[in-house]
């Protein structure tokens, strides 16, 4: 099926959403990186996200899910098919101690909801830079909390348009992972229920995490969070630090001076950049220590060229 036949069906069966071609992806990621998706497409209620999943599937037209784009490299030459964003679905309600909120909220406004209404649990949240919908596929977590300890259920869509209700434990999260990933959901909403706490209390951690994290996080540049899972028994950041790796730059992508488990795009970096640097990063830690380094960060898309090596 061609795009322009694509395009047109989009504009027919799709109510409420908003639709844009050969869209650069660099205007959605942290990173600042990332070629054009052949359609960009921004759905504003559930029933339309359930409309194009069954498009794509019965037409065999690949669709790639996008939240807020603060842990993900897009490589340079874009993504083919359809990327779907949902930060439009962004509800926000509270009963009781359940909050039920959209995946395309910010997790940090949530986090901040649950403050303003004395509701403690969610405190790990409000510096982690992601949607609702990105938090809970990965099992996102900080300071010694994640998703895993307070999401009740989610309302998640298969592949073809069918939409679920998961419990936390049918969800199988773990240590920066769900049955999300392997079953290619798209989560629409989640409910987190929590604990009644004293304001005071709430907002004395938060303020806390916060300006640990703003004194430790390379927050000044554009970047993908943390870029690698925490090896078992050690730190990623340590073992990058302990290599000399920090200021090692690729392209115009760097390991941050200031928490070397962090790559930051200093120059116009490209996803290329990202990539050959995060390869550096792997075999040089590998080849000292032995351990490898899992990437946290999702890396996805086409890529334009491999370049010649050009470590700096």
């Amino acid at each position: 099926m061609d795009k322009t036949q694509i395009e047109k069906d989009l504009k027919t069966k799709l109510t409420n959403s908003t639709i844009k071609i050969d869209e650069p992806l660099k205007n959605y990621t942290y990173t600042e990186t990332g070629g054009p998706a052949d359609f960009y497409v921004t759905p504003k209620d559930f029933e339309d996200v359930s409309t194009l999943l069954k498009y794509c599937h019965d037409n065999h037209i690949p669709v790639t899910y996008l939240g807020n784009g603060s842990n993900i490299i897009i490589r340079d030459g874009g993504i083919r098919g359809i990327v779907l964003n949902l930060l439009e679905l962004t509800h926000l309600t509270l009963a009781d101690d359940v909050i039920s909120v959209g995946s395309g909220r910010a997790i940090i406004e949530v986090s901040r909801f649950a403050r303003d209404n004395k509701l403690s649990g969610l405190e790990f949240a409000c510096g982690i830079p992601g949607s609702v919908g990105g938090a809970v596929y990965m099992n996102a977590g900080a300071y010694g909390g994640e998703v895993k300890d307070c999401l009740l259920e989610a309302t998640v869509a298969t592949e073809k348009g069918e939409l679920l209700t998961l419990t936390n434990e049918e969800l199988e999260l773990g240590y920066r992972r769900s049955n999300i990933q392997e079953n290619h959901y798209v989560i629409l909403e989640a409910k987190f229920r929590l604990a009644e706490g004293d304001i005071e209390d709430i907002n004395a951690m938060m303020n806390d995490l916060t300006e640990r994290r703003e004194s430790k996080q390379p927050l000044e540049h554009p970047s993908c969070g943390s870029v690698f899972q925490r090896p078992p028994g050690n730190f990623a950041g340590k073992l990058i630090q302990d290599a000399g790796l920090q200021g090692h730059r690729i392209g115009g992508v760097e390991v941050s001076k200031k928490h070397a488990g962090f790559m930051v795009n200093v120059d116009n970096g490209t996803a290329g950049d990202y990539e050959e640097l995060i390869n550096f990063v792997q075999s040089s830690v590998k080849e000292k220590y032995g351990i490898e380094l899992d990437t946290e960060v999702r890396v996805i898309g086409e890529p334009v060229y491999k370049r010649a090596d050009r470590h700096k």
